[in-house]
């Protein structure tokens, strides 16, 4: 007869949670632990002081380690989880199993095929030494567990000596005899006891009922409501709406602002200090801040006008370099800034998608303005990226911030020092080659599969650059070489950056002393019809490009876009623009020509390759295909007719000369 007993001390039920914990907290954990890159960070990027104390700033107010987690929600998951699991850990390693089998030999400590003279012998032994008269009652040795041991070695013995228990135990592995079946159930007793009945389904209704739902309500519900590029869905109705093929940079920042209605987090307080804020931004801007409010429908009596209007002067205050003084309104101008690239690569998607030149050039610079915390628009005010130099500081013959900072110098201005280590890191974006390719190709024929392959390094800024070593005839005939061998293998690989070697190295963080988090500076490469305000193929963004190292043989890195050649012949002047998401004014526009050859400036050779590739056939895909781009196209049939024609050519041609050699 079976029997079901519970499990009263939760030993089993532990090993279940035991692994939910393990499971669900060594990721969390993980992912958790971040404080070991701001070493890494602090190494490696600009080395000037404005910078420094940013970088000190991110990591107390986003670092966390081991010593010192972050008590959000999560950590104090983690902890409990830990100590959960550390206790239960303990309690089932220390929990007395009761599943051995039953063993009088191992229990006797003797071996299996012992003979009854020998147990009878070693019983008596035993015997002598654990009779409850022979042995004293110490600390662990009690009266009860003397007189326990000696039963069981008694049984033991008996149990290979008796005919009728070692029956019993040969047959049902007891010397007692058959025993009940226990199973045991992992679960505590007290869970199924009529008592706490009312707790226990009201626990299981409250957490498959309600909690359960809940939680995936929301993930689904939530995961609607998002873009792809992460923005709420009514953003994006807003964005497309909003966005035209003019749109300026005033024009970009409102747009963003009137996201806020549904991406602010609803933050309220302060608002003292906030409409000081808000007087500020009004009296510096006048009549412009009127005409952003205005833009972004910021307004009473509009929908979401304060979370617009809070965002905007919060955005605004960043812009003009106010001091916040409230640490409430610090957290929350940190959250937007953080949050402004998402925005803006959502904006830059649609303009992109429609292929409107202006107002993607504008929403790539906003990203340079925010991180240096001047007015969209002023790229005069480039210089106040320098450390110590205001926005309004307008220079006098000094185009470049390299020629500012010299004239710093010059004139003995205490800043220069500081200015030099923010330019030593800063750098400048050099574009070594831009050429259009494609793969086996000499020329490039409509419609063909073209490659635009760019070269880039970053030249240092404010140093005098190292002079390149000299090379003879021969040993520059090696690096043409071996430089050609290289672009035709990055040509041909699936990837659109160039693997880096070793030896060179990528750019480390930029000079960002007002951007609240880490930030590696990065480009985009457009390629566009100024013309027409179009652009051809969409952008592709550019990062960890390479210092220039004249000790290197090519101290650049190639990027390549893929695109197809436009179906007609002729000459396409385009514009290649690199333009920064860091820096202010740093940007690269240099005209390029694609010139479109038809297949007949091939030579012979390439013209007979061309001509082993067969015409699709009339009723396949690519036929198809072919026809609409007005190529040839083989009929259907065609080469079942060729190949019966050669043959009648030829047997007559065997015929004929097989009369002549009868005649």
């Amino acid at each position: 007869m079976g029997s079901y007993h519970y499990d009263e001390s939760g030993n089993m039920a532990a090993y279940f949670v035991i692994t939910f914990l393990a499971v669900t907290l060594v990721p969390l954990t993980i992912s958790s632990l971040g404080g070991g890159s701001s070493k890494h960070h602090s190494a490696d990027g600009c080395q000037c002081k404005p910078c420094i104390e940013q970088r000190a700033s991110i990591r107390s107010r986003e670092g966390r380690s081991i010593l010192r987690p972050k008590l959000s929600a999560k950590g104090t998951f983690i902890i409990l989880g830990w100590a959960l699991f550390g206790y239960l850990s303990y309690k089932t390693a220390n929990a007395a199993i009761d599943s051995a089998v039953y063993d009088p030999f191992e229990i006797l400590g003797l071996s299996s095929g012992t003979t009854t003279k020998d147990i009878k012998s070693h019983f008596k032994k035993l015997s002598k030494i654990y009779h409850p008269d022979k042995m004293e009652v110490s600390g662990n040795n009690t009266v009860e567990s003397i007189a326990t041991k000696f039963v069981e070695i008694t049984k033991a013995y008996k149990s290979l000596t008796d005919e009728t228990i070692r029956r019993n135990w040969e047959q049902y592995g007891h010397p007692d005899g058959r025993q009940e079946v226990s199973t045991g159930i992992a679960l505590p007793q007290w869970i199924i006891e009529g008592k706490n009945n009312i707790w226990v389904l009201g626990i299981y209704g409250l957490v498959f009922g309600g909690v359960l739902p809940l939680l995936v309500g929301r993930w689904w519900f939530g995961s609607r409501q998002r873009t792809k590029d992460g923005v709420n869905t009514l953003t994006a109705a807003a964005f497309f709406k909003s966005l035209n093929d003019e749109s300026s940079m005033k024009e970009i920042v409102a747009t963003v602002g009137k996201s806020y209605t549904w991406e602010s987090q609803g933050a309220k307080g302060a608002e003292k200090e906030l409409q000081k804020l808000e007087d500020t931004v009004s009296g510096t801007m006048g009549k412009e801040w009127a005409d952003i409010i205005k833009l972004a429908e910021a307004r009473k009596g509009t929908e979401g006008y304060q979370s617009r209007k809070r965002a905007l002067v919060l955005l605004y205050s960043h812009f003009l370099r106010l001091t916040l003084t409230n640490d409430t309104l610090k957290r929350e101008q940190a959250h937007l800034l953080l949050q402004t690239p998402v925005l803006l690569n959502a904006l830059l998607t649609i303009a992109t998608s429609r292929n409107w030149l202006a107002p993607t050039l504008s929403v790539m610079r906003l990203h340079a303005y925010l991180t240096q915390a001047i007015l969209p628009g002023q790229e005069q005010s480039k210089f106040a990226q320098l450390p110590g130099v205001k926005t309004d500081e307008r220079p006098q013959g000094a185009p470049s911030v390299e020629k500012f900072v010299e004239s710093l110098e010059k004139n003995g201005d205490g800043r220069v020092a500081e200015a030099k280590r923010a330019l030593q890191g800063w750098g400048r974006l050099e574009l070594v080659d831009a050429t259009f390719k494609v793969i086996g190709e000499r020329i490039v024929i409509p419609s063909s599969i073209v490659y635009l392959v760019v070269k880039l390094r970053i030249s240092p800024s404010g140093a005098a650059s190292p002079s390149p070593k000299e090379k003879d005839a021969n040993e520059t005939k090696r690096i043409i070489k071996a430089n050609d061998e290289r672009d035709n293998q990055f040509l041909v690989s699936k990837k659109e950056t160039e693997e880096l070697s070793g030896a060179t190295g990528a750019s480390g963080l930029a000079h960002a002393p007002y951007w609240p988090g880490y930030r590696k500076p990065s480009w985009w490469l457009v390629i566009a019809d100024d013309k027409s305000n179009r652009i051809v193929v969409p952008p592709m963004k550019i990062s960890d490009v390479p210092s220039s190292n004249p000790e290197l043989d090519g101290d650049y890195r190639s990027y390549k876009i893929q695109f197809q050649a436009p179906g007609g012949v002729g000459l396409f002047t385009w514009k290649i623009y690199l333009v920064s998401d860091t820096f202010v004014g740093d940007e690269i526009c240099q005209d390029i020509a694609l010139k479109i050859d038809d297949a007949t400036a091939l030579n012979a050779d390439e013209q007979a390759a061309e001509d082993e590739i067969s015409d699709p056939e009339e009723d396949s895909l690519a036929g198809q295909m072919a026809a609409m781009r007005g190529g040839s196209v083989k009929k259907a049939g065609e080469d079942e007719e060729s190949d019966e024609e050669s043959g009648t050519d030829d047997d007559q041609d065997n015929n004929g000369s097989s009369d002549s050699d009868s005649d």
